[in-house]
């Protein structure tokens, strides 16, 4: 199974993954406008230029993927603190970059630090409103053979599948 997180802005899609790609890399797989749907001619200008779908791979296995919503579809955003992105580098040194890149021009929850259950870990909700949690433990890999062990064959995390890229 793979999780792939999906956000919602209110018009500021674009603007957000322009920003992401900044501190991923990467390129975008999917970038639609409203406009390119169906009936797009009963929207707004403006509605017309918001983002139905754009996608971009941050990991060899996780895509980051959002929209905005349409208010005059009835849809509405809330910006809420029931999600977060957990980010878990490979090494300390990313972990720094993503956390210093990601939380520019957003508010610090926790200061990425040593923390007492023993990952480098720390969080913040970005100039976008989206929140992210970064944690970085050099024994995940030694946890991650360990969990490998006990999940059934088809499960395996160590499996790599490939993607449909719509």
């Amino acid at each position: 199974m793979k999780v792939h997180p999906y956000l919602n802005f209110d018009g500021q899609a674009e603007e957000a993954f322009n920003f992401y790609k900044s501190v991923f890399g990467g390129e975008f797989m999917t970038h639609q406008k409203m406009k390119d749907g169906p009936d797009s001619g009963n929207l707004s200008k403006e509605d017309q230029n918001r983002t139905m779908h754009i996608s971009l791979p941050i990991a060899k296995d996780t895509i980051l993927m959002a929209s905005d919503v349409i208010e005059s579809s009835g849809q509405g955003l809330e910006t809420g603190n029931n999600m977060h992105i957990m980010l878990s580098p490979t090494t300390k040194e990313e972990a720094d970059r993503l956390f210093e890149e990601l939380s520019n021009g957003g508010d610090i929850e926790m200061h990425l630090e040593e923390q007492f259950w023993g990952d480098y870990y720390g969080s913040f909700t970005d100039r976008f409103g989206i929140k992210w949690m970064v944690s970085f433990n050099d024994q995940n890999e030694e946890s991650l053979k360990e969990l490998e062990e006990i999940l059934p064959e088809d499960t395996s995390l160590s499996k790599t599948e490939e993607a449909p890229l719509s």
